[in-house]
């Protein structure tokens, strides 16, 4: 790519804009989220049919991301990311219009492709950001994700409770995201490839590097999706807890990832990417033994938070990581992003499965194990703290041309 110097408000205007698209990015899935049982009603799917077309969704994200980088490579960052964002806020509408499985299916597929091209465009940029501020922004990016997404969760839980139909809430939703996502786009970095340089292929296996970190976010998202699925129905199930009180402990699981997230980037510039894991992880595999030992919910809720807690950096510090780890950073980005998705399709359905034969308790044994093991792999981000202590030095004050 080539690279322009630019000043420091143009750089904080563009980190600002970069923020605003991940925030809508977010906002996006909380709205959608929110309206799953408007969709299966509408469609007439039992629970499995359900379950069938949901997987849809990591099935596009998986296929569509490889191609986000050479998008990228033919229109520029900033026309790249602004027509990826457009498709992915209005793709929204899709599933509400979905009346039968096989119509449902196409729908989330499209929705995953498009969220999955979008999210390896806007956390590229957020890595190119990061690079030229030489400090720590993905997780706060990320913190923005999280913040955008309980924002639309909001909005949908209105709009259920209210009895809206979901096509009507989520045409004014794509309506708004779309306009608010066209206009941040306007101050994000506009990078345009070098002229001898070649386009990266349409499809590639990730690089080694990649499947490397690729595994520390595994872990990561797997502790994430096994608790946002999960958590409700154990502290019902396992600890008798009221519906109510089960459904503020997946709330609370959320606000503190987001908030984590948001705070993370101090954390992460005084004590670097790995020692930032290692201890996240440490803390997160606390907070599976308080689950897996809890006799009382308010012990699991407080096991839920440390997890929450210790997990949070995780996902924005492996995109961070794979953006330095080679010559191509979307192509990493989305090989890594690759790798969380499906960790992400396969943790609900396995946690499931492990209850079924044993028990919830042994399934977070599972999830505690993982978490342990952040601690272990957390040694492959090392290559992200070597360039942002390059990037932050007197030699470095100039951002040097990028291949």
């Amino acid at each position: 790519m080539t690279d322009v110097v630019l000043a420091p408000s143009a750089l904080r205007r563009s980190r600002y804009a970069v923020a605003a698209v991940f925030a809508v990015h977010g906002a996006v899935a909380g709205s959608f989220a929110t309206r799953v049982p408007w969709i299966q009603d509408h469609a007439s799917l039992s629970a499995g049919q359900l379950g069938v077309a949901l997987a849809f969704t990591a099935l596009g994200a998986s296929f569509a991301m490889p191609l986000a980088g050479r998008i990228t490579h033919r229109f520029g960052s900033r026309t790249a990311l602004r027509g990826l964002i457009a498709l992915w806020t209005l793709s929204l509408v899709l599933p509400s219009l979905a009346a039968n499985l096989p119509a449902l299916c196409l729908a989330l597929f499209a929705y995953g492709a498009t969220s999955g091209m979008s999210d390896v465009a806007m956390n590229a940029l957020g890595v190119e950001v990061e690079h030229r501020l030489g400090r720590s922004v993905m997780s706060g990016l990320h913190g923005m994700w999280s913040t955008g997404a309980l924002t639309g969760s909001a909005a949908g839980t209105l709009a259920a409770h209210l009895g809206a139909d979901a096509r009507l809430h989520f045409a004014l939703a794509a309506g708004c995201l779309t306009l608010l996502g066209i206009t941040a786009c306007r101050w994000v970095l506009d990078l345009k490839p070098a002229e001898d340089e070649d386009p990266p292929p349409r499809f590639a296996l990730p690089p080694r590097s990649a499947v490397l970190i690729g595994a520390v976010g595994f872990c990561g998202v797997f502790a994430e999706g096994a608790s946002l699925d999960w958590s409700a129905v154990y502290l019902r199930d396992r600890l008798q807890s009221s519906a109510g009180l089960a459904a503020a402990c997946t709330t609370g699981f959320m606000l503190t990832m987001a908030v984590a997230r948001i705070a993370g980037d101090a954390m992460v510039n005084r004590y670097g990417a790995v020692r930032t894991v290692r201890l996240g992880g440490l803390l997160a595999a606390a907070g599976g033994l308080l689950v897996v030992l809890a006799g009382h919910p308010a012990v699991a809720m407080a096991g839920f938070a440390a997890m929450g807690l210790g997990i949070a950096v995780v996902v924005p510090l492996c995109f961070a990581a794979a953006g330095r780890s080679g010559p191509r950073p979307s192509q990493a980005i989305a090989g890594v992003a690759t790798i969380t998705y499906t960790s992400g399709l396969i943790a609900p359905s396995l946690i499931g499965g492990v209850a079924q034969a044993t028990s919830l308790t042994v399934s977070f044994c599972l999830v505690t194990v993982l978490a342990a093991g952040l601690a272990g792999l957390a040694g492959v981000l090392r290559a992200g703290d070597r360039d942002r202590s390059a990037v932050s030095s007197p030699s470095a004050a100039v951002p040097d041309p990028r291949p």
